[in-house]
């Protein structure tokens, strides 16, 4: 039996964070029922954006909504808010990323649907949080979480160059970490008190969290720089080298005094030591982009993969940047459970495990995601519907 075996969800979010919560629930046996709009989560149709990858199957979707089962409610139809209520009161967890407005119009608020069932977890989902000015603001993880945090800012190779875009859900996946982590804390307190209750998180509290050193650093009055260029960095010893077979080498050297004589052995530059622009810390970072200058040359001698077997066994902290076509081909990525093997999630064997594991305890093994309405009749039936009931909702438009 799973951790979550016999918990109920119900995933009325749209879009990546607050439903991926609800799939990392999935992973470890919840039943989580995904209430889709008749026209389906817009997520459905995330993948046909020109800017992302291109892909016969919809691996954005096959993520997000493992596990799931869809039903479709048209919620602005009373009969179809009557069926969600027969559901929330046997619900858990229910999952939901409205707009604030728009849960109000719905009847979707956490005291109406607690008042249904005070042991369900109301849990929200919001791009800039549930009170102040920017409550009700749009947001996706580009804006609330990249941009507004911060991180955006601070990770520009330079101060002059333009801001870098984040990749498809680089806020919402460690975001949706963070509304799990708040379901799992209610459930914990449910187990003591008997007592559901509200949790929520943002995205701009994510993404601050994410940013949380330099936030804090800005908090205590610190002085907070821009990375220098890749030539001219404040050290040139945590910086990325470009290799033969034009691959970047990332050496991320945090105890330089320690570190640097072993370095040159390991690059055979030990007539480095001895040069006085280099010999001692203040001189190399003084010195920085001559040191850049020499450890280009280097580099640029051989490939990356030859570079790194000979930092083995050594106590520098390397690395090659790996293309993301590289870690579907990187063995550690499945020996450490990153990724795993799937039931016909997108045409492959294997899909991304959610980020963590309890020893003792197995994961669902991760099925396909739903078509739209695939199981619609199947939830409905389990909730007492009868075949003649469920053609009255249809009639009545409850279900798209």
């Amino acid at each position: 039996m799973s951790v979550f075996s016999g918990i109920k969800v119900l995933d009325i979010g749209s879009f990546v964070a607050g439903p991926m919560a609800a799939t990392i629930l999935s992973d470890f046996g919840a039943d989580v029922v995904k209430i889709e709009p008749p026209e389906g989560d817009g997520y459905r149709r995330m993948h046909r954006l020109p800017n992302l990858p291109r892909c016969d199957h919809n691996y954005a979707w096959a993520l997000a909504s493992r596990n799931k089962r869809s039903l479709v409610l048209d919620l602005k139809k009373d009969a179809a808010r009557a069926v969600l209520h027969r559901l929330v009161r046997e619900a858990d967890v229910l999952v939901i990323n409205y707009p604030a407005e728009v849960r109000a119009q719905l009847g979707l608020t956490a005291p109406v649907l607690m008042a249904m069932n005070p042991r369900l977890i109301y849990a929200s989902l919001s791009g800039y949080g549930e009170t102040g000015p920017d409550a009700g603001r749009r947001g996706f993880d580009a804006t609330a979480f990249w941009a507004r945090s911060g991180l955006c800012d601070m990770v520009r190779t330079d101060a002059h160059a333009a801001p870098a875009a984040p990749t498809l859900g680089m806020g919402d996946q460690p975001t949706s970490v963070v509304l799990y982590a708040a379901i799992v804390t209610a459930l914990f307190r449910r187990e003591r008190t008997g007592l559901g209750g509200e949790v929520s998180t943002s995205l701009m509290a994510s993404g601050i969290w994410a940013n949380g050193p330099m936030v804090q650093a800005a908090l205590c009055g610190g002085e907070l720089r821009y990375r220098e260029p890749r030539t001219a960095p404040r050290s040139a010893l945590s910086n990325f080298y470009l290799c033969r077979d034009g691959r970047w080498f990332s050496l991320a050297m945090v105890e330089e005094e320690k570190l640097w004589p072993g370095l040159t052995r390991i690059l055979g530059i030990e007539h480095l030591l001895t040069d006085a622009r280099f010999a001692e810390l203040p001189q190399r970072r003084a010195n920085a982009a001559a040191l850049v200058a020499e450890l280009d040359r280097v580099f640029a001698g051989d490939d990356s993969a030859n570079w790194l077997r000979r930092f083995e066994g050594s106590a520098h902290t390397v690395g090659v940047v790996a293309r993301t076509t590289d870690v579907i081909g990187d063995p550690q990525a499945y020996a450490c459970g990153a990724l795993v093997e799937a039931d016909g999630i997108g045409g492959t064997r294997f899909t991304v495990d959610s980020p963590f594991h309890m020893a003792g305890e197995h994961k669902q093994r991760p099925a396909c995601a739903p078509e739209l309405g695939q199981h619609s009749d199947e939830v409905l039936r389990e909730y007492g519907w009868d075949d003649d009931a469920i053609q009255r909702l249809r009639h009545q438009a409850a279900l798209g």
